[in-house]
């Protein structure tokens, strides 16, 4: 589904991706950990066409995103849930979901109820603002967010940042019943362990290359991954 060979970019004189390779097929759950500066944030906004690559391509479903903006590459299927949830705190929690689903002109009354059964908690908070929220409550708001734009593609940055443990099982728990929906996801995360429990398979990328990659159940037994992100 997306093929990412060969990336490189930057900001001005100063070179962040060194070469990435990605591949993530239709039905997966991939996630990239790594630690903060390795360039996971450029990366996603390569993806989204907010930064212009200086070689190297991006395929999804054989289309080169290099070429699209960001309007385009959003229509082509893929949602972006991103770090800090970047909720609209004035508007109430079923006002920022509806704005997923900006580009649609079909009706959207089915997906708001199957948002809600996955996330019933939302529907009883669905008319308050979403400044009101807690921190867990407010990001399941943005992932619902991203869901309304009916997602080939599902990507999830930092989605448990700020939150305390308990929140973070449930998000996980989640993230892994949208995937046996069938939705492609990415999670882009430190939180290593989450990530690897979650995930099919890993990428581990540090200074804007990919040092490790493999099945997540491989990675979590892997030496170095365990010296530099699991504590052990």
């Amino acid at each position: 589904m997306l093929k990412i060979n060969n990336l490189m970019a930057g900001y001005g004189n100063a070179t962040v991706l060194k070469g990435i390779n990605i591949e993530i097929k239709s039905g997966e759950f991939v996630s990239i950990i790594g630690p903060n500066g390795a360039g996971k944030s450029t990366l996603l906004k390569c993806i989204f066409g907010i930064i212009k690559p200086s070689s190297g391509s991006i395929q999804f479903e054989d289309q080169n995103l290099r070429k699209m903006d960001s309007s385009e590459i959003i229509k082509k299927g893929l949602m972006l849930c991103p770090e800090g949830r970047q909720l609209v705190g004035t508007l109430t929690v079923q006002e920022n979901i509806q704005l997923g689903a900006y580009l649609r002109n079909d009706d959207i009354k089915e997906d708001f109820h199957l948002i809600y059964q996955l996330f019933p908690r939302l529907q009883e908070r669905k008319a308050q603002q979403a400044r009101t929220l807690s921190g867990g409550e407010q990001q399941m708001t943005a992932i619902a967010r991203a869901l309304m734009g009916k997602p080939k593609l599902l990507i999830l940055d930092e989605v448990t940042l700020g939150l305390a443990p308990i929140i973070i099982k449930e998000i996980g728990r989640k993230l892994l019943d949208l995937n046996k929906m069938k939705i492609t996801m990415l999670l882009v995360e430190q939180n290593a362990q989450l990530a690897l429990n979650l995930s099919d398979r890993s990428y581990v990328m540090e200074y804007g290359r990919i040092v490790k990659e493999g099945l997540s159940k491989d990675l979590k037994n892997d030496r170095d991954v365990q010296a530099a992100y699991l504590g052990v």
